[in-house]
This record gives C-alpha cells, sequence and structure tokens, in this order.
C-alpha cells in the first residue's frame, strides 16, 4: 500500500497497503478492542461528505498515487485496475485479490515470468470510448517518465523484462520521450483484438496480481494525457467522475455518477452513493467534534482518524460503540533519516538514541496509538517480522523508550563531529506540532538542535519527495503493497525503490536486498528480510517508533463503515448511506 496519506495523528506512506493478516500478529497491545464492523442492507442514492484536514489530494494522477488512503479512495471511486482487494472487513478475505478489469486474477507461466490478463466486455472511460490494452500498457509506461510522473510505486520499472541504462535506471524513459519504446513494446504486449494484455518481467514473480491492484496500473487513454498536468483532472474510468476539485481551505472535490460506467461492466464496484464531496483545510479538532455531535449534515460524514483528545469521549461513551473502530492498521510509523545529509552513523545512532519515543506515543494517543517499533516489518505481516533488538542492545546497550541523552552524547564524541543541527519535516497539524516539540526537547538533552518545518499536509509528499527540498529528519509511515517484505525493505532502501526518503544508496545491501526478492524458499527469503530489517535499524536509516493503531468515527448513517485490511482504510466503493 506503500505511503499513508498525512493523517490527524501522524504522516503515514504506505504501500497499496495490503498487510494479509490480522491484529494478532504477535503485538502485546492493551488497546480497546474494536467496533464498527459492516452490517445492515445497502441501498443506492445519497452524498457522503468527506472531512479532510489537507488542504488537497497528496495527487490525483494514477500513476502517481501512492498513499493507502488515496488509492483506496480513487480506486473505489474513479479509477480501476485489472485486479483489487476484496470489500470485506475479514483480515484474511480484505486482502485477498478478486478480478476487477480483468476476468480473472491473471494467467501465469514460464515460471512466473510471463502474466496475462483478459480484459472485460463493456468497461469503459468517462468519455464512452472503450478501455482496451492499449490503454493500460499505456497507463503503466507513464512510470517511467520518472522526470515527469514522480511520486507513484516503481515496480513496472524493477520488474518488467527491460534492461537498465548505463546510469542504472530503466532504458526505456517512457512515452513522451519515446526512448526505448521498442523495448516496453516487447515487455509488455496486447493480443490482436485489444483484450489481452501480457507482461513479461525480469524475473519470476509469483504474486504479481497483487502488483496490478495499484493504480499504478490504471488505463489511462493517450489522447487525453497532458503529462504532469493530467494530476488535475483525470478521466475517470470508474463509477464517478470528478466534477470539480478546487484546493486550498475551504476548497472541495466534488464527484458525481459517471453515465458511461455501468454495473455489468464492474461486478466489483458498488457505486452505492449518488455523490462524493471531499471538504478541504478543515481543523481536525473541528472534525471530531461535528462527528461526535452528529448534527444532521454530519450523520453521512465521514473522516480518517480522530485527534488523541477525542479518544477517552469516544471510547468512553456506550453510544458510539456501534460506529468507532480500533485496528491494527498496515502501518510502521518512523522518522527516515537523510543518509547523505547525516552521513556520519554514530551521529545517525545519537539521534536515535536520544528521541524520547514514549512521549510521542502518548501525544499520539498512548495505547490507542499502537506498540513501539524496533523496525520497518510489523509483526502481522507473517514469517518476514523477527525483532531487531534495535533497543535492546543492537546500538550497544539497552535505550530505555524515553531515550538515553548521556549515551548519545557519547555517541557524538565518538563520532569525531560537534552535535549538529537538523531540520524536521512534517506535516502541519496540531498533534504533529506536539510531536515536533517533543523531538526537538528530547534531542535538545543531548546537545542536539532540530528545527522544525511544518509542511501543509496536503503538499506534504510532494515536498519531501524532492531530495533539494527535504531535510535530515522526516516525518513517515510505511505499509506494504501486498504480505511480502520484498514490498518494504527494498522500497524504502533501495535506490531503484518508490519511496526511499532516507536517500540510501548502499551497494552491499542493495545486492541483499536483489537477492531477496529472487529467493523462491520462502523461509530463506524471510530471514533475508530480516537480517536487512536489522541491518537498517543498526545503520538507522529510519527510527521506528510505532507499529500503529487506527481509530475513526463515521457519521451514525454511514454503512459499511469498517476499516478495510488492505488498506488500512475505509472501503469506499462498498460504503453507503443509511436510509433509517
Amino acid at each position: 500500500m506503500g505511503k499513508a496519506r498525512p493523517a490527524i495523528r501522524a504522516a503515514v506512506v504506505v504501500a497499496v497497503g495490503a498487510l494479509a493478516l490480522s491484529a494478532c500478529g504477535g503485538s502485546s497491545s492493551t488497546s480497546p478492542s474494536t467496533s464498527g464492523a459492516p452490517g445492515g442492507t445497502p441501498t443506492k442514492g445519497g452524498k457522503i461528505t468527506y472531512l479532510e484536514i489537507g488542504e488537497q489530494f497528496d495527487k490525483v494522477d494514477p500513476q502517481r498515487v501512492y498513499t493507502g488512503e488515496d488509492l483506496a479512495f480513487f480506486s473505489g471511486t474513479i479509477f480501476r485496475t485489472l485486479t483489487a482487494y476484496k470489500f470485506s472487513h475479514d483480515p484474511a478475505e480484505g486482502t485477498s485479490v478478486v478480478p476487477d478489469l480483468a476476468t480473472d486474477t491473471g494467467t501465469v507461466a514460464d515460471g512466473g515470468k510471463t502474466w496475462s490478463f483478459t480484459l472485460r466486455d463493456g468497461a469503459t472511460f468517462e468519455t464512452g470510448d472503450a478501455i482496451k490494452c492499449a490503454d493500460i500498457a499505456y497507463g503503466v509506461s507513464r512510470t517511467f517518465a520518472t522526470d515527469i510522473i514522480t511520486g507513484g510505486p516503481q515496480y513496472a520499472v524493477s520488474m518488467l523484462d527491460i534492461p537498465a541504462d548505463p546510469a542504472g535506471g530503466s532504458a526505456y524513459k517512457g512515452p513522451y520521450k519515446k526512448t526505448g519504446q521498442a523495448l516496453f513494446d516487447k515487455a509488455v504486449t496486447c493480443s490482436a483484438d485489444g483484450k489481452t494484455i501480457t507482461f513479461r518481467l525480469i524475473r519470476p514473480v509469483p504474486d504479481f496480481n497483487y502488483t496490478t491492484t495499484l493504480s499504478a496500473f490504471a488505463p489511462v487513454p493517450a489522447a487525453k494525457d497532458t503529462g504532469e498536468k493530467y494530476d488535475a483532472s483525470p478521466i475517470s474510468s470508474g463509477p464517478y467522475k470528478i466534477q470539480s476539485y478546487k484546493k486550498g481551505k475551504g476548497g472541495s472535490m466534488v464527484l458525481v455518477r459517471n453515465d458511461k460506467w455501468t454495473q455489468e461492466s464492474d461486478p466489483y464496484r458498488h457505486a452505492y452513493p449518488d455523490s462524493w464531496e471531499v471538504n478541504f483545510g478543515l481543523d481536525s479538532s473541528v472534525v471530531d467534534q461535528r462527528l461526535i455531535a452528529g448534527a444532521s449534515a454530519d450523520q453521512t460524514a465521514i473522516s480518517t482518524g480522530l485527534t488523541p483528545a477525542s479518544l477517552p469521549i469516544v471510547f468512553n461513551d456506550p453510544k458510539f460503540a456501534d460506529r468507532r473502530t480500533n485496528e491494527f492498521d498496515p502501518y510502521v510509523r518512523y522518522l527516515a533519516v537523510n543518509v547523505k545529509k547525516v552521513p556520519n552513523l554514530k551521529i545517525r545512532q545519537a539521534i536515535a538514541v536520544a528521541l524520547d519515543r514514549d512521549a510521542l506515543r502518548t501525544n499520539a494517543g498512548g495505547a490507542y496509538a499502537g506498540d513501539f517499533a524496533d523496525g520497518v516489518i510489523k509483526p502481522n505481516i507473517g514469517v518476514d517480522f523477527a525483532p531487531t533488538t534495535l533497543w535492546d542492545g543492537l546500538l550497544g546497550k539497552t535505550i530505555p523508550a524515553t531515550g538515553d541523552p548521556e549515551y548519545a552524547k557519547q555517541l557524538i564524541t565518538d563520532s569525531g563531529q560537534p552535535a549538529p543541527t537538523i531540520t524536521f519535516d512534517y506535516p502541519n497539524t496540531p498533534t504533529n506540532e506536539k510531536a515536533a516539540s517533543i523531538i526537538a526537547a528530547s534531542e535538545a538533552k543531548a546537545g542536539i538542535t532540530v528545527k522544525p518545518n511544518p509542511i501543509e499536509a496536503g503538499q506534504y509528499y510532494g515536498i519531501v519527495f524532492d531530495p533539494q527540498k527535504a531535510h535530515e529528519l522526516i516525518n513517515s509511515g510505511w505499509g506494504p503493497d501486498w504480505p511480502n517484505a520484498s514490498t518494504v525493505i527494498p522500497e524504502l532502501f533501495t535506490k531503484a525503490g518508490g519511496f526511499n526518503l532516507s536517500q540510501v544508496d548502499d551497494p552491499e545491501f542493495t545486492k541483499a536486498s536483489d537477492a531477496a526478492k529472487v529467493e523462491l524458499d520462502r523461509a530463506k527469503q524471510a530471514l533475508a528480510w530480516q537480517a536487512l530489517n536489522k541491518k537498517a535499524a543498526e545503520q538507522v536509516y529510519a527510527i521506528p517508533t510505532r507499529f500503529g493503531r487506527d481509530q475513526r468515527l463515521p457519521g451514525s448513517k454511514i454503512g459499511n463503515a469498517y476499516l478495510w485490511p488492505a488498506y488500512g482504510s475505509w472501503p469506499y466503493g462498498d460504503m453507503y448511506v443509511k436510509t433509517s
């Protein structure tokens, strides 16, 4: 699921976010139990209002969308892909792959190096034009134009059988330059009737049909592509289309029914509401107050999280028992450390050792916020998890959750450099402002100066993805795109990864990661990911803080308001407005 959209309590990243296992995957959390499971008889009609603190969506271009909540929202409303995740509250069902634009979940050949998908009949864009194989191939080709189509997942670039150029990038440069176009056209082919698309991969990928759930594999009509500007008004292939999109405080996005879409061509999405309205730039505490009060207009409203101050109100009052949700999400919250700007390992270790992780967790909601993390692989991913001992001796001694400023001072002395001054990038929310103060205060005890750099939440990832604009310490989080750490370690800590905020470029680490990706013995592969997770922790490419939980309160007239395990999100394509 890749990155998670900057939320009220934290900025997290989530690739397509499909953790396929339940909340009991090894956590010792004592957080309250979950409610808000699906139920009732869905009905058509009405409008769902989405109350949003950000002033815009991070990205709307399908090849650039890469936050879990946004992937879920847009995939449930305006974008279709070859495959999708089943709508279900159940942890196993809700991360199982089902057909979408394709008639099945794919046909595999050549030991997992060739995948073919046959398209359904009747699928169209909002223009009325039929969705063809060429449209999907063109959409995928856009991800190779990394100078224009930025911020999205890079799985097509790393998986398709296209050679690298001398600089290590792909020899294919995308549909705008057309350099290496023949190489792409050989790796991605269409049948003569335009109904079947075939992907030829550089290595066996037995779970490639998970990759095709990403909107990076959504169709784009080449004639309508406006390059970077496509983000402002993409063409819908789903049951809704964009009627208007105005960014900023007081702005909104309105989605209305796409009259060219038919239920017969799309048995996956239910499209219950008549419309969706996203209201931007709202105060997080006001959003909570509106949902708690439950006035008529807000009974059909949703948001993507509760502030810490609202948690006791919602969870100590039985009247919210049937609405509130409290579940493990797919994400590990962490602070990315830019290794190019903090190249000294001892300094990076000192920053980690000085951090008061306990205060950060308390600020985020205490037990509601999740358990302390020791790496970027979360326990409920399954066999790829093992404790890294990051805080239990890996850095030279046991580090309390409140930090150890004296040991941090020793590490700074050992570094041979003076205590650094660093800048901390984070989405500008009230909770994150408090977190920035906690980080600055705890680091100051070790002599490290932290300068806070708040960034408007809706623009956050667009800024920190730019190496020229990102600073030393970056608030972030990640959830696997599917249940394999191949969607975690390479994405976060290799040059070819789609979310390498830490700017890691370690040839030895990359070599080990590449070897793990092609290891067919699943037990050996798991050991490799465990070792790399530990190595990343020791090198302090990131400072893990929490294995997260997620609490929400939908309006009282929102049906199927459950946390969808695929993305740790609302199941937008399954939600409806209750009539009574």
